[in-house]
């Protein structure tokens, strides 16, 4: 099937990536009454649990490993399958380096309209996926798929990790500088892909990039806390991160890196319900020296973005600190 042939993938969804993710406030909500009820039992002992919101379960077995387990998945950010399922598969294993693990095998996980969209390109997806599960030396073994009137895509993924150099949200500590390891932006180019076709290279790119090294690299430095920026934006992860750790983030705004094109993209109105309602999310918390569209930029809904870490990690820009709790709940500065 030739690129003019095939069919806009984006058309076929009515979200696109980490972007269509229940609202934070609404998923809170959701899990709740399973937050603090005990855990079933079962062999070694959970170190990572629904608590504080990481990035995945975390359980540490007697032969001194971590096993770390986690599943995202989601409908399609950009039209290309092969280009969508490279960027799905490098999102579900970001879980997994953003706990500071190592994936070791991932299962597919597919839902496709097989009655509107032909099977090729579903094929096309899982080859993508299949791509970038080599580029991180995981094994990909199988999965499971079902009929489904939106085309979804994504991975489980099992990993391990050393119990005692675990990254997680609530490890954070006052006095700690926080360095973000990919530029923002990939929400509002991906908005405006899906409205007009118009292709990004630098959003796939970036999409595309593993989070191995920038993980390997926050262990290095000793890092015991991180996140990755994904559905819920910049500032709602960061709220989550700086919740649990009893801190509050300071964000410097000018040292933000983002994408060619996100500013643009930003003022000529792309951007995605999901990114207004991870700002609305975080206002209540949030105590700023910038603008709205600022702000919209630091919410972006991203998709396969880079690792937050509180440390800082050579190579990679520093974009602000944590700093002790300003009290009221609040947990997010934002300077100009």
């Amino acid at each position: 099937m030739t690129a003019v042939d095939a069919p806009r993938l984006t058309q076929y969804a009515h979200g696109g990536g980490c972007a269509c993710k229940i609202p934070p406030g609404e998923l809170e909500a959701v899990v709740a009454g399973l937050v603090g009820t005990g855990t079933p039992k079962g062999p070694g002992e959970l170190l990572v649990g629904l608590d504080d919101g990481d990035d995945a379960a975390v359980v540490s077995l007697a032969n001194g490993t971590a096993v770390v387990a986690t599943a995202d998945f989601f409908t399609p950010v950009v039209d290309d399958a092969y280009d969508w399922g490279r960027i799905a598969a490098a999102n579900a294993l970001s879980d997994v380096y953003a706990m500071g693990g190592t994936p070791v095998v991932a299962v597919n996980l597919l839902a496709w309209p097989r009655d509107l969209l032909p099977m090729e390109l579903a094929a096309e997806v899982l080859a993508g996926g299949l791509a970038i599960a080599r580029d991180a030396g995981c094994h990909l073994a199988g999965g499971h798929s079902v009929d489904d009137p939106e085309p979804k895509y994504g991975m489980a993924v099992t990993g391990i990790a050393d119990p005692d150099r675990l990254m997680r949200n609530d490890a954070g500590a006052a006095g700690v500088p926080l360095t973000l390891t990919k530029p923002l932006g990939v929400g509002v180019l991906n908005s405006r892909h899906k409205a007009t076709g118009e292709v990004f290279q630098n959003a796939i790119d970036a999409m595309t990039t593993l989070n191995l090294a920038a993980s390997v690299e926050a262990l290095k430095v000793g890092a015991v806390c991180a996140t990755d920026v994904t559905g819920f934006g910049l500032l709602g992860h960061l709220h989550k991160l700086a919740r649990a750790s009893g801190v509050t983030a300071r964000v410097e705004a000018s040292a933000v890196p983002y994408l060619e094109g996100a500013r643009e993209a930003l003022r000529d109105g792309y951007v995605s319900g999901g990114t207004r309602r991870n700002l609305d999310w975080v206002r209540p918390h949030l105590d700023s020296a910038v603008g709205e569209d600022e702000l919209l930029l630091l919410a972006d809904a991203q998709t396969s973005g880079g690792l937050l870490v509180a440390g800082e990690i050579p190579g990679f820009p520093v974009i602000g600190e944590l700093i002790p709790s300003t009290g009221e709940g609040r947990t997010l500065e934002v300077r100009a």
